[in-house]
């Protein structure tokens, strides 16, 4: 299934967080690397890959090497694709740390923790319909997007304006990275997804809980252990839809691969008494829809195999851990709904006896 940011699929937050929204009937893969200022105990440089959600490459400046974080991955492809990958991604290492300097100059930034981000990826719909996009980041905050449409960068705030227009110049940029997100991007998705089809298209259905901390505490909807990542939560108050006094949370990763979500229910204990509430799941593991009523009581937390996020609030970043521990994403904190694309990349075509691997094309110094 996929994993998708699409038209209208930012959602509003107040700190820092990885969001990824899910859509029906569609594959995806996104990418996200990071540059940091030296001085704290953090890779200066860390470049993750994701299909449908599922972590399956990593590389940080650490290591200084591209490697593969699932089984899938690694038996699919051979050393040459490695040790190219890898020679690449250096390069782009060297340049991110380039563009920090850069950007810290124009925001007349002498010291501290800074960051630059890029997240780009691409998604195909069952109906053959695909979608890419691309976005800068700085310090947390929106830097620069490419309207896919318009072929045009958008600038959020006067320091970007330069970049934009440096880019715009010729405009050879954006139509670079508008082939590789609707065609090379999507050409290696539909090449990974067929290297890990067993695993990505599995279906494991939610475990779910009910459980309340106190009778004067909100009521949590808990659901672990699903996969894919596609998971909706509901509420209805006396066998009717409700639609308000609940807040969904987003989707996070768990250690074994699968996945976690919470909805929250706040009503008064005079509400939970006289009412009763039901908590409906929907996931494609499940033959029907789920309902679970809740019941004066709950009051047992379930076991988490929820992997720890750290999150960094302020000028950085949410780090979460996935599978062994080892991936770390610092995305931007979204401030409004609305659609953001920017660049791609351009990946190398693995045919039979053929390597040709080029990770993002022309990424330009800001």
């Amino acid at each position: 299934m996929c994993v998708c940011i699409g038209q209208g699929a930012w959602r509003t937050v107040t700190k820092m967080l990885f969001i990824i929204i899910q859509l029906h009937g569609c594959h995806s893969l996104q990418y996200f690397y990071t540059a940091v200022t030296p001085g704290i105990s953090f890779p200066e440089f860390t470049a993750v890959g994701l299909v449908d959600g599922e972590q399956f490459v990593y590389y940080d400046s650490i290591m200084r090497k591209r490697i593969p974080t699932t089984q899938w991955m690694k038996k699919s492809v051979g050393a040459d694709y490695w040790d190219l990958a890898t020679q690449t991604v250096q390069g782009h290492e060297e340049n991110f740390k380039v563009d920090i300097g850069t950007l810290m100059e124009r925001f007349n930034h002498t010291k501290g923790i800074h960051t630059v981000q890029l997240m780009y990826g691409c998604e195909l719909h069952d109906d053959g319909t695909k979608r890419g996009y691309i976005q800068d980041g700085y310090d947390g905050e929106d830097f620069l997007s490419l309207d896919l449409n318009t072929l045009t960068w958008t600038a959020p705030m006067p320091q970007a304006v330069i970049t934009k227009n440096k880019w715009e110049v010729t405009g050879a940029n954006a139509h670079q990275w508008k082939g590789y997100l609707e065609n090379t991007c999507i050409e290696w998705l539909q090449k990974y997804v067929s290297y890990g089809k067993a695993t990505l298209e599995r279906k494991d259905p939610p475990e779910v809980t009910l459980f309340q901390k106190d009778s004067s505490s909100p009521v949590v909807c808990h659901a672990t252990g699903f996969f894919p990542r596609e998971l909706m939560i509901s509420w209805k108050k006396n066998g009717e839809d409700l639609h308000e006094n609940m807040e969904l949370r987003e989707t996070l990763p768990n250690q074994d691969g699968t996945f976690q979500k919470r909805s929250i229910l706040t009503v008064s204990p005079e509400d939970l008494n006289n009412n009763k509430y039901t908590c409906v799941v929907q996931h494609s593991g499940l033959e029907t829809h789920f309902g679970l009523p809740f019941q004066p009581g709950m009051t047992e937390f379930p076991d988490s195999k929820r992997v720890s996020v750290g999150v960094i609030v302020g000028a950085i970043l949410a780090v979460l851990l996935l599978l062994s521990g080892c991936a770390a994403f610092f995305i931007w904190r979204k401030k409004k709904n609305g659609k953001r694309y920017r660049k791609s990349k351009k990946t190398a075509s693995v045919g039979i006896g053929t390597l040709v691997t080029n990770l993002i094309p022309n990424v330009l110094g800001y």
